[in-house]
Order: structure tokens, then C-alpha cells, then sequence
């Protein structure tokens, strides 16, 4: 049995980002596949891990649990160069895993489901999701005209973070092209993280 135990759905960007993190930083771990569309997160099985019937988890040998996408991140990270020794670019880091939690996930992700888990018609979807959206594209467009990571020259957590649902948006119907640096961008951390490309 490995000391970390990652439950979560292969599906979900949330998820799918603590798994890169375990995997680019060579740890040993379990993954557990959890159908939460299906339910599974409803178990009471699984709630007696989270209550709060949301994944990722992770479960540590010692049976610590933590839940949280990008507190899971964070945790996995810690001592790797997915996180600056720089207080100023630790901080910045996590400014951008804010904004993705509030400003990108929110709309992409949203969009994302909506459209291909749960069959929402184009037209009976909320507008605003869109708009702020391709706002949240534009603000990571404007940072990456400049750089190729959005701390610089190394990919860190933000990456990660970012890249979990923005190389998927497509699905949301959010049109990349419009977006060439963000574009650019998602392929780097993939090729970084030694992922196909999801286009």
C-alpha cells in the first residue's frame, strides 16, 4: 500500500491536477477512481473519508485526510520546484490559484459540464458563463504574452492549476484560438507534465 492514496475522477480537471502533481514529482500513490457524476461521491462509504461528498481526497498511510484540489497541490508539491523559494513568487503563485478557483473553474468548468456531462443546450446555458469565461482567458492571455509560465521561466502550481480545465475549455465551447499565447502555453505544461495534447 503507498503512503498517499488519491481518490478522485478522471474526468475532472480537480482531480486530474493532483495526480499530475504526484506523478511529476516521482511519488508513490494509489489512485482510487471515483465515478461522481454516477454518485459514488454520495456513498456512504466515501463519506466517512469526506463529508463534505466532493472529490479529490487524499488519504495519507497515517489516515490524515485532506481535501481541496489546491490544497492537495500545495501538499504534493512541498519541496519541488512546483513551488518558488521566493516569498514574492510563492505569493504570486498563489494569487493565480485563487483567481482559477474564483475567476476560471467557476465558468470553465462550469461551461464544461454543463455541455458534455449534463447535456444543457447551448441556448439554455447562462450567458455569463461564457463572458467571464473568455474573460479569464484574456487576463492569462495578457500575462503570457511575455513568458511562457505564468510565474516566468518555471512552471509551477499555477500552471497545474490552470491548465487542468483551460486544455479542456474547448469543451465548454470556448475557442482557444482566439487566445495564441494561452494556446502556446497549454502545450508547454503539457509536453512539461508529459501529457497528450487534449485538442
Amino acid at each position: 500500500m503507498s503512503a498517499i492514496t488519491l481518490y478522485g475522477d478522471s474526468e475532472s480537471g480537480n482531480c486530474l491536477k493532483t495526480r499530475w502533481a504526484a506523478e511529476h514529482t516521482g511519488q508513490d500513490f494509489d489512485w482510487v477512481e471515483i465515478d461522481s457524476v454516477g454518485g459514488e461521491t454520495r456513498t456512504e462509504a466515501f463519506l466517512a473519508i469526506n463529508p463534505a461528498g466532493q472529490v479529490p481526497v487524499m488519504r495519507l498511510a497515517d489516515g490524515r485526510v485532506l481535501a481541496q484540489s489546491n490544497a492537495i497541490l500545495l501538499y504534493l508539491a512541498e519541496g519541488s520546484d512546483l513551488i518558488p523559494s521566493d516569498g514574492f513568487e510563492r505569493a504570486q503563485m498563489m494569487q493565480w490559484l485563487f483567481f482559477e478557483q474564483y475567476s476560471h473553474e467557476p465558468y470553465i468548468a462550469v461551461r464544461r459540464a454543463q455541455r458534455r456531462f449534463f447535456n444543457i443546450a447551448e441556448d439554455d446555458l447562462d450567458p455569463d458563463l461564457l463572458a467571464k469565461g473568455r474573460r479569464a482567458l484574456g487576463v492569462m492571455e495578457m500575462k503570457l504574452l511575455t513568458c511562457p509560465f505564468l510565474l516566468g521561466d518555471q512552471m509551477s502550481c499555477a500552471d497545474i492549476a490552470l491548465v487542468a480545465y483551460t486544455r479542456v475549455a474547448h469543451e465548454g465551447g470556448f475557442d482557444l484560438g482566439e487566445f495564441p499565447a494561452v494556446s502556446g502555453w497549454v502545450r508547454r505544461v503539457e509536453t512539461a507534465l508529459g501529457l497528450e495534447h487534449a485538442g
